[in-house]
């Protein structure tokens, strides 16, 4: 099978910090070691938004169609989330445009190369070139 070289697809979904679902949150934390007697009483709320959202006005859902992730535990139909204000760096997840098609890749520079990786052996790495419209949309928190 020959390998792919594929943007995927993206479902975007903003972020709303105004909704607010609170789930119960253990008031002991969990051995990772030696097991711990359990506890059977919660200690307070959690709200994911709080705890996964640095920068509401930056952070965006995406929702993934494809499986070129698939090593990075990413799958289709999964949701990733996405902060455009952080700044991509070697080795991070990213959403990529590539030509008016959004990607989710690991960014890899390489001398003055750079190049948008997937984590499946079907797929093929994606040399971003000048005469691409190429552009890092966010990081992959």
């Amino acid at each position: 099978m020959p390998k792919q070289n594929n943007p995927s697809a993206f479902e975007i979904f903003s972020c709303d910090i105004q909704s607010k679902t609170p789930l119960p949150s253990f008031l002991n934390k969990v051995a990772a070691g030696f097991p711990s007697p359990a506890e059977d009483y919660l200690d307070r709320k959690l709200d994911l938004n709080d705890l996964l959202v640095k920068n509401p006005a930056a952070t965006f859902f995406v929702k993934v169609a494809g499986n070129s992730m698939i090593n990075a535990g990413i799958k289709s139909g999964d949701y990733l989330i996405v902060d455009r204000s952080i700044e991509p760096k070697d080795k991070r997840i990213v959403v990529a445009i590539i030509n008016g098609e959004f990607t989710v890749k690991r960014i890899h520079k390489q001398g003055d190369k750079l190049f948008l990786d997937p984590e499946n052996d079907s797929f093929t790495p994606i040399e971003i070139k000048e005469d691409m419209d190429f552009q890092v949309w966010g990081t992959v928190t």
